[in-house]
C-alpha cells in the first residue's frame, strides 16, 4: 500500500483527490486510506475534505458494481 515516489509519479493526476495530488485513490486500499487520513490532514478546508471523501466513496461504490 505504501507508494514509492517513483510509483506515485506514474499515477495519472485524475487518480488523485485533493489539492496538489495529495490523496492517491487509484485503488480500493488507497481510497479507504484517504477516507481515514483526510480527517488528520492539516491545511484543508471542510469543503476540500468533503470532496476528497466523495471521490474516495465514489471509487469504492464503482468497484462494488
Amino acid at each position: 500500500m505504501k507508494l514509492t515516489s517513483k510509483a506515485r509519479s506514474k499515477i495519472p493526476t485524475s487518480k488523485f483527490a485533493g489539492p496538489n495530488r495529495s490523496f492517491p485513490i487509484e485503488d480500493a486500499n488507497h481510497a479507504r486510506a484517504a477516507l481515514i487520513d483526510v480527517n488528520r490532514a492539516k491545511g484543508l478546508s471542510a469543503g476540500q475534505k468533503s470532496k476528497i471523501k466523495a471521490r474516495a466513496r465514489g471509487l469504492l461504490d464503482n468497484l462494488k458494481k
